[in-house]
């Protein structure tokens, strides 16, 4: 996550223009709005975190249908999580499960649009929209596509009726917290940086847990989840970063004109 955003916050204009929109880079006599097109290296770099982000949520995907590699571990995990279940630590699961559902995740993508929005940063509310749908079509897609069955009912402490692999709950945690790190990234420092960063792997950490507490997810089902969330919103923000302008800023704005020299 934390390449994602790094990627998303890069100065496409370089480290002399940051903070200084059409301030440079003009030629004399040349008036108006200035707009830097995005460098090459951050969005290289973000194709190859997408491609390798695609890459192993592929493989965890296959894992998980076939019951091999990191799906080998899958029954011991749940045994495990079955012994430590206790009546205030299950209450604790469904709150978090309950604040991390799908449902719950696509009112707070809705919260970001709109407050986006209001604040004029358009671009940033279409982001977080396209990651939201995006997200939600993709792993209902390939909860079609790879129909796996849940762990068996008598495990379950929470009612889950669709299939299994990927998680939606990891899926959806890590596409949408993730875009609200993206967004909050930019002009932060480092100690901000490091507890938003800590917080957001934390709480996609703690969904994903609960989904194997309650019985009603694979650990390869979570697993999957998670980098099939972070593959897509990779691909949101190497779409967003491609448009120019950082996610969580405004667009750049006119600089003061400058007049054309006379020539006498």
């Amino acid at each position: 996550m934390v390449a994602i955003a790094t990627i998303a916050a890069h100065d496409p204009a370089g480290p002399h223009l940051a903070g200084r929109p059409g301030a440079a880079g003009r030629r004399p006599g040349q008036t108006g709005r200035m707009r830097s097109s995005p460098t090459r290296l951050p969005l290289v770099l973000g194709a190859v975190l997408v491609a390798l982000l695609a890459l192993a949520a592929g493989w965890l995907l296959h894992f998980g249908a076939t019951g091999s590699g990191p799906a080998d571990a899958d029954a011991a995990l749940l045994t495990d999580a079955i012994a430590v279940r206790e009546p205030a630590l299950t209450t604790t699961a469904v709150t978090i499960t309950t604040i991390g559902s799908t449902a719950a995740m696509a009112l707070l993508a809705a919260a970001m649009c709109v407050v986006s929005w209001l604040r004029g940063h358009r671009a940033d509310a279409l982001f977080v929209a396209a990651a939201a749908i995006g997200g939600s079509a993709l792993f209902r897609l390939l909860k079609v596509f790879f129909d796996r069955p849940r762990p068996p009912v008598a495990t379950r402490l929470v009612n889950e009726t669709n299939e299994s692999l990927p998680s939606g709950h990891a899926t959806m945690s890590v596409v949408i917290v993730g875009a609200l790190v993206v967004l909050l990234w930019t002009g932060r420092g480092t100690v901000a940086r490091v507890a938003l960063l800590t917080a957001a792997t934390l709480w996609v950490v703690a969904v994903g847990a609960t989904r194997i507490y309650l019985g009603v997810h694979w650990f390869s089902d979570v697993l999957a989840g998670w980098f099939v969330g972070a593959t897509w919103l990779a691909v949101c923000v190497v779409v967003r970063r491609s448009w120019g302008s950082r996610p969580g800023e405004p667009a750049p704005v006119d600089a003061d004109p400058v007049e054309p020299a006379d020539d006498r």
